[in-house]
C-alpha cells in the first residue's frame, strides 16, 4: 500500500491543484512514479495506492500510465478515502489504513509493505523484505541517518545492536543521537513492513483509542514498541540497487519548494546521485507521443542560438534560439530566441517569449511568459506577484497570467 493522500502545504502552488505524489518530478515523471518503480522493479506487483487530497490528477495519471497484467494477477489500483468506518475522511495515516483494511483482507496477504508516495530515492524492496522475514519481525522500519538539525521534521530511532528498536520519537525539538555518532541520529524513512495479523490488530486497537493521532510515526509505531512487540530498523544504506555504484543512500524529502527544486539540480549534476540512466533500475512511467525535442537556430554573432547545457530536455520541447543552462524541462515546452533560463524547473507546455531571462524559477503548466520579462533577479518584485521560497526560489502556478513588461 502506498499513502498518497498528503497536501504536501509547504510546496505551496505545486499542490493548489493536485496531491504532493502527483507534482512533476525529473521532465517526463510525476513523483508517485518513483516508488511505483521501485515495487515493481522488486517483483512486487500487486500495489493498492490510498489516496484524499485533490487526486483527481493523480488518478488520472495511474489509470493512464501504470497498467499491469491481471492475467498474472497483478494491479496498480488507486482507493480512495470512502469514510467506511464513519462519517470522517482519512485522519492520519494509520487511520487511512484502518478505513481501507477490506482491501487488505480481501488480498489475505502474510505480510504488507506499506510506503509513502513522495520522496526520491531507490530501493529494492526485496531486501529489506528479507531482513524482515529473517529476524521474524513484527514490524521492520526503513531508516536512513540525517544530522540532528534535519533529524527534527523525522521520527528518530532508538535501537540495540540486534536491530530491535527500543525507542521510537516523532519530531521532537532534541531527537537522541545514534551511538558512537555525535550529532547523527537515525530517522524514519516512514516505509514500513509489517505481519499483516500484527498490523490489522494494532490498527483496531489504536481506532478505539480517543487521544490518538491516528498516526504511523505518532502513534503505531511507539506502541508496537512499547507492548513488545518485535520491532526492527532495516538501515537503508545497506540496500543496493542492481546496477547502481555511485549514490547508494540517497534519499530526499522533497516536501518544500527549496528541496524540491534543490533535488531537480542534483538530477542535471555531471554523475547524478539519483540516476535515471540505470537500465537496470529503470524509472517508470506513462508512454508519450511526443515528437524529439528540437534545438534550432547557430546564428552566433547575433547570440540566437538554441542549445541546452548541463540539462534535461524531455520529448516535444523546441529551444528556438533560446539558452538553457543547468535546467529540468518537461515536455512541449517551447523558449524562443534570445532567451536565457537558468537553474529553472518548466512544467509542461510552458511558452518563452523572446528576450527572456529566468533564474532560479519554477514555471508549473500551461503558463506563457511574454517577452522581455525578467524573473528571479529582483525577488522583492517577485514577491509582490508570486510566492518566493527562503531560498529564493520563484514559484508560478499553474496558467497564471503575466503582464507584458
Amino acid at each position: 500500500m502506498i499513502l498518497a493522500g498528503g497536501e504536501g502545504r509547504r510546496l505551496g502552488p505545486l499542490t493548489h491543484d493536485r496531491a504532493k505524489p502527483a507534482v512533476p518530478f525529473g521532465g517526463r515523471y510525476r513523483i508517485i512514479d518513483i516508488v511505483l518503480s521501485n515495487f515493481v522493479n522488486s517483483g512486487l506487483h500487486r500495489i493498492k495506492i490510498l489516496t484524499q487530497y485533490k487526486s483527481a490528477s493523480l488518478d488520472e495519471h495511474i489509470a493512464r500510465a501504470w497498467r499491469l497484467s491481471p492475467m498474472l494477477d497483478s494491479f496498480i489500483e488507486t482507493v480512495p478515502a470512502q469514510q467506511r468506518t464513519g462519517k470522517s475522511w482519512f485522519k492520519g495515516s494509520a487511520d487511512a489504513v484502518y478505513q481501507t483494511q477490506h482491501v487488505i483482507t480481501d488480498e489475505s496477504p502474510e505480510h504488507l509493505c506499506i510506503f509513502g508516495g513522495d520522496h526520491v530515492y531507490k530501493m529494492d524492496v526485496r531486501q529489506m523484505l528479507h531482513d524482515h522475514l529473517s529476524r521474524d519481525a513484527e514490524v521492520t522500519v526503513a531508516a536512513i541517518p540525517v544530522t540532528k538539525e534535519e533529524a527534527r521534521a523525522f521520527g528518530v530511532i532508538e535501537c540495540d545492536e540486534s536491530g530491535r528498536i527500543i525507542a521510537f520519537h516523532e519530531k521532537v525539538q532534541d531527537p537522541p543521537s545514534m551511538p558512537g555518532r555525535p550529532g547523527m541520529c537515525l530517522a524514519s524513512m516512514g516505509n514500513y513492513i509489517f505481519k499483516t495479523k500484527a498490523l490489522l490488530d494494532v490498527l483496531e486497537h489504536d481506532a478505539a483509542t480517543e487521544d490518538s493521532a491516528h498516526d504511523f510515526g505518532r502513534d503505531i509505531i511507539p506502541r508496537m514498541v512499547q507492548s513488545g512487540s518485535r520491532v526492527y530498523v532495516y538501515d537503508f544504506h545497506e540496500n543496493r540497487v542492481p546496477g547502481e555504484d555511485e549514490g547508494a543512500g540517497y534519499w530526499r524529502d522533497i516536501g518544500t519548494i527549496d528541496a524540491y527544486w534543490a533535488a531537480q539540480m542534483d538530477l542535471v549534476s555531471i554523475q547524478p546521485a539519483f540516476n535515471f540512466y540505470n537500465p537496470r533500475w529503470p524509472i517508470r512511467t506513462g508512454i508519450s507521443h511526443d515528437p524529439p525535442a528540437k534545438f534550432v537556430f547557430r546564428d552566433e554573432a547575433n547570440a540566437r542560438v538554441g542549445i541546452a547545457t548541463d540539462s534535461l530536455v524531455s520529448l516535444g520541447c523546441i529551444i528556438s534560439g533560446g539558452r538553457i543552462h543547468r535546467s529540468v524541462l518537461s515536455n512541449r515546452v517551447r523558449v524562443n530566441s534570445f532567451s536565457h533560463i537558468e537553474e529553472c524547473v518548466l512544467f509542461e507546455d510552458v511558452k518563452i517569449g523572446r528576450h527572456v531571462k529566468l533564474r532560479r524559477c519554477i514555471i508549473d503548466k500551461d503558463v506563457e511568459i511574454p517577452a522581455g520579462a525578467e524573473i528571479g533577479f529582483n525577488l522583492e518584485e517577485d514577491r509582490k506577484k508570486w510566492f518566493v521560497s527562503e531560498g529564493g526560489i520563484v514559484v508560478i502556478p499553474k496558467r497564471a497570467k503575466i503582464d507584458s513588461p
